[in-house]
């Protein structure tokens, strides 16, 4: 029973890497570039959330939807402020950008809000509840159930539409699909802007469970970038698996081999994927010619 209890939590915290890590991946995809402020994203939608519901008293709802909305619309700010200026470059200073772009967000976080950790009130009253024999956080099925949601979302909006097509000929090849007559840009825009709602929302949903801080978004963008990879870099079905795996093993990790070691856990699996199958578990293996 117990370890049934760790699986749920882990499976919970794992769902909010996994959220993070599509971020990474759905970048990566349409702008062939890794966007490094993917966690500072999880950090200012936290914040958002701290303004909405404790500033304004918004109800829990209508404090998602401004969640939603803010971040959509500092999704396509960042886009135009940090990407686009140098699309038609290398993609290392782009990398840089989003370098640079994390370490300011995350200092005037700093300066606005200040150093000292907030906490989230949970999405259910009830801290826990009971499920057969487990006692279950209410917090981390509310995370599984976004989560879910999403991936309903993914599958029915973004593979089966009009609008989902022009996003994914995009990531596949951005001079074929202006060729096509796909607005690429709009598209790229589209893209930053949805792989913003995804860090916003995974940091507004963890924030009970992890203090809202500005060094929030640094601890879990290093572990959503290290599931990415051990799902395999690029597949938004890896990046949630991968996502959900380590949040398991880091899970277990903690409660049978030892506490102080648990931000390390997810490292270790990092390097033992680049070393045995570094392609991941979804990744297809790529030769190149001498």
């Amino acid at each position: 029973m117990y370890l049934l209890q760790l699986l749920v939590s882990g499976l919970g915290i794992g769902a909010v890497y996994a959220l993070v890590a599509l971020g990474f991946v759905m970048i990566y995809r349409a702008a062939n570039v890794v966007n490094f402020a993917q966690g500072q994203l999880a950090m200012v939608g936290a914040y958002i959330m701290v303004v909405a519901l404790l500033t304004l008293k918004l109800p829990l709802p209508l404090a998602f939807l401004v969640v939603l909305a803010g971040m959509a619309v500092f999704g396509v700010i960042f886009e135009l402020g940090v990407y686009y200026p140098l699309r038609n470059q290398y993609w290392l200073p782009v990398v840089i950008s989003t370098i640079g772009a994390s370490i300011l967000l995350e200092n005037v976080s700093l300066d606005v809000f200040g150093p000292q950790s907030i906490n989230l009130p949970p999405v259910f009253k009830a801290a826990t509840f009971h499920l057969g024999g487990l006692l279950v956080s209410s917090q981390y099925v509310a995370i599984l159930g976004v989560l879910a949601i999403l991936v309903v979302f993914q599958y029915a909006i973004l593979d089966r539409s009009l609008l989902g097509k022009q996003m994914e000929a995009t990531a596949q090849d951005q001079t074929t699909a202006r060729l096509l007559g796909i607005p690429v840009n709009r598209m790229i825009a589209i893209t930053f802007a949805y792989a913003a709602i995804l860090g916003g929302l995974a940091g507004a949903l963890v924030g009970p469970i992890y203090f809202v801080q500005p060094t929030l978004g640094a601890s879990i963008a290093l572990k959503a970038f290290a599931a990415s990879i051990v799902g395999g870099f690029g597949n938004t079905v890896g990046a949630i698996i991968g996502g959900l795996f380590i949040g398991v093993a880091e899970t277990l990790g903690a409660a049978y081999i030892s506490v102080p070691y648990k931000d390390a856990y997810a490292f270790v699996i990092l390097v033992l994927f680049l070393f045995l199958r570094p392609q991941g578990i979804f990744g297809e293996k790529i030769g190149e010619k001498a």
